[in-house]
């Protein structure tokens, strides 16, 4: 997935976090409502101005930037 398509990097919103484009929402509180057990209906129905391919997006940036993290040893 080409999650670019979905989310945006821009200083001067919430603080440069990366964003569900034309949203305040950021990844991080697409993946904290995942975490706490929200169903994908449930955040859609919460927060109608996502859709289904913004929250994959949302999980395709947290798998990218997982399978770049590196362990110093």
């Amino acid at each position: 997935m080409n999650y670019a398509l979905y989310i945006s990097i821009d200083p001067n919103i919430r603080f440069g976090k990366p964003c569900i484009k034309n949203t305040r929402i950021t990844v991080y509180d697409v993946l904290g409502w995942l975490a706490s057990g929200m169903s994908i209906e449930e955040i859609l129905e919460d927060y109608p101005e996502l859709t289904i391919e913004g929250i994959r997006a949302c999980l395709g940036f947290a798998a990218d930037k997982e399978h770049k993290l590196k362990i110093a040893s």
